[in-house]
């Protein structure tokens, strides 16, 4: 069956918090090189239908009404995953994707506690 991923991210010119707080944990892990981070939505969508034009205009509009606030948000980009495109490498992606949400996490929680502990 066809897989659609629908990409959305903050709008540009707003401020991004979620990112402003990963880039600081890669910082503060020695990672000064990598700035500017924005972190964003994935949607996999998967559907019983041939993909057509009248298809594509469907999840066009279901992503801007329903996946994106559009007041904050812009869907980037809708693409159909070629046939096959969820094999193994998928679940490596979601390991390493666990395994850095986890660090951030442990990093983001240590920094909350220890601004906690100083006030």
């Amino acid at each position: 069956m066809p897989k659609i991923v629908v990409i959305v991210m903050p709008k540009q010119e707003l401020l991004d918090p979620q990112g402003k707080a990963v880039a600081g944990a890669l910082s503060r892990l020695g990672k000064d090189h990598l700035h500017d981070v924005r972190v964003g939505k994935r949607f996999e969508i998967t559907t019983d239908r041939e993909v057509t034009a009248e298809l594509m205009e469907e999840i066009s509009q279901v992503a801007d009404e329903l996946l994106a606030n559009g007041v904050i948000e812009d869907v980037i980009s809708i693409d159909v995953l070629p046939d096959g495109a969820e094999s193994a490498d998928d679940d490596a992606d979601d390991a390493v994707a666990a395994d850095t949400e986890a660090s951030l996490s442990s990093v983001i929680a240590a920094e909350v506690q220890s601004k906690g502990s100083a006030s």
